[in-house]
């Protein structure tokens, strides 16, 4: 098989909407804000889309996006490019894939993940989002601060802050949760939710599910499709989310790779 580079995010969108929340990440890098530091792969049967990988360089080190209904047609693809790839990434693949990366490349496993899907919209409106306040450019530092202590291996990109797209809650004169977005598009109706975490002299507070059930009723003024990605064994988070409308759609492994 003959891989392809893609260049018509047209065709591309095309094909990854046909399972929204399985793509949500890839189908947010179309978008302007993130296209520049994205390299899409390809492969076709009879003039059709059958498969496509994003490597997505627009962090410190590079993501892979090989998520797919068809095994078949994805294994072939990344065959066919795993010479192409980056000498170190991240990697979000579908189960099984990764057997065809493990001959080049040296796998250190991050576990099955799931990605879950903003389902039951009405379960955000009883939610009390009075204390949360909309963070920007502006409180950048403290922002990276909470991180530190809060999340230290988190992928934080204080690019993102242009979307105005981070809510938090301060306590005791300090930001003690944060919620924001990993990709943005309102030209193509999606959001994917990143960099979820509470300080923690402030857990059990609720305050994650506050900043979260804002952050969605802001996103949905501008996007249909709200998703995100969260560790199958954190049990905790994902009750949060499930409390918010939030349902397991598929799942998925993730691994980072390297020479």
């Amino acid at each position: 098989m003959i891989p392809l580079c893609l260049h018509d995010k047209e065709e591309i969108f095309s094909f990854l909407k046909k399972n929204v929340y399985l793509h949500i990440y890839s189908i947010g890098d179309l978008d302007d804000f993130f296209w520049d530091y994205t390299t899409w792969y390809g492969s076709r049967k009879e003039g059709e889309l059958k498969a496509v990988i994003l490597v997505y360089s627009g962090s410190y080190t590079p993501v892979l996006l090989a998520l797919t209904d068809e095994l078949s047609h994805m294994k072939d693809l990344i065959s066919s490019i795993v010479h192409l790839l980056p000498p170190k990434f991240y990697a979000h693949l579908s189960p099984g894939l990764e057997e065809l990366l493990r001959g080049q490349y040296r796998l250190k496993s991050f576990g099955k993940h799931y990605k879950m899907a903003l389902k039951n919209r009405k379960l955000l409106s009883a939610i009390d989002t009075s204390c949360v306040i909309q963070l920007s450019k502006k409180d950048l530092g403290e922002i990276e601060t909470f991180y530190k202590k809060s999340y230290p291996n988190n992928f934080f990109d204080a690019r993102m802050l242009e979307t105005n797209s981070y809510y938090g809650i301060r306590a005791s004169s300090s930001l003690a949760s944060i919620a924001g977005i990993h990709v943005y598009s309102k030209k193509y109706k999606v959001a994917a939710l990143g960099n979820i975490a509470t300080h923690p002299d402030f857990r059990e507070k609720g305050f994650a599910t506050a900043v979260t059930a804002k952050l969605c009723t802001s996103l949905l003024e501008t996007v249909d499709h709200v998703g995100l990605n969260v560790k199958a064994g954190n049990e905790a988070a994902i009750h949060c989310y499930s409390s918010l409308g939030f349902e397991v759609v598929c799942h998925y492994e993730e691994y980072i790779a390297e020479l």
